[in-house]
């Protein structure tokens, strides 16, 4: 009577690189990926990306998206091409935050901003901008929950439909 032993194939042992690396860069880059997840990252990421402070914008999208376990290279991405348009939003943003607040018509420049910003001390740029940048926070807070329904609901049946062309036939 001979005696086999049986050897099972383990799986290969899982490295420092690909625990610490490359599986967290995998679990961002597939994360958040199904067609209703798609469009709430679209939608959120676009209402971080227009957020009225320059500078921030990266750091809320890292941040809510964090939070809320989304895809963080498509809210980066969007960040960044959404990056004229937020400077574009600022004056409206301040406009529509003036009026809300029926606030007397300030003499407020996006370019006179950029140059005290640059030029000034910060709390010379605060006194000067303070208000603007409620103004603007005012009507980013107001309009937001706007933006995510108007982004949000038409975008998911979109992304559904195109899910559904992506996936290989069923046999």
């Amino acid at each position: 009577m001979t005696t086999e032993a049986t050897f099972t194939a383990s799986p290969p042992a899982r490295g420092f690189w690909q625990r610490r690396l490359l599986d967290p860069l995998v679990a961002q880059l597939t994360q958040g990926v199904t067609p209703d997840r798609l469009a709430a990252t679209l939608a959120v990421g676009t209402a971080c990306s227009l957020f009225p402070f320059l500078g921030l914008t990266s750091l809320l999208n890292l941040v809510v998206g964090i939070r809320l376990r989304m895809n963080q290279p498509i809210l980066q991405t969007l960040n960044q091409l959404l990056g004229p348009l937020q400077l574009l939003l600022i004056l409206a943003y301040v406009r529509l935050g003036e009026w809300l607040w029926r606030a007397e018509g300030a003499r407020f420049n996006v370019g006179d901003m950029l140059r005290t910003f640059r030029d000034e001390t910060f709390l010379v740029f605060l006194e000067r901008f303070g208000w603007a940048g409620i103004h603007a926070l005012t009507a980013w807070i107001v309009t937001t929950p706007l933006l995510l329904a108007v982004i949000y609901y038409p975008l998911r049946p979109v992304m559904r439909r195109f899910a559904r062309l992506l996936r290989p036939a069923q046999p």
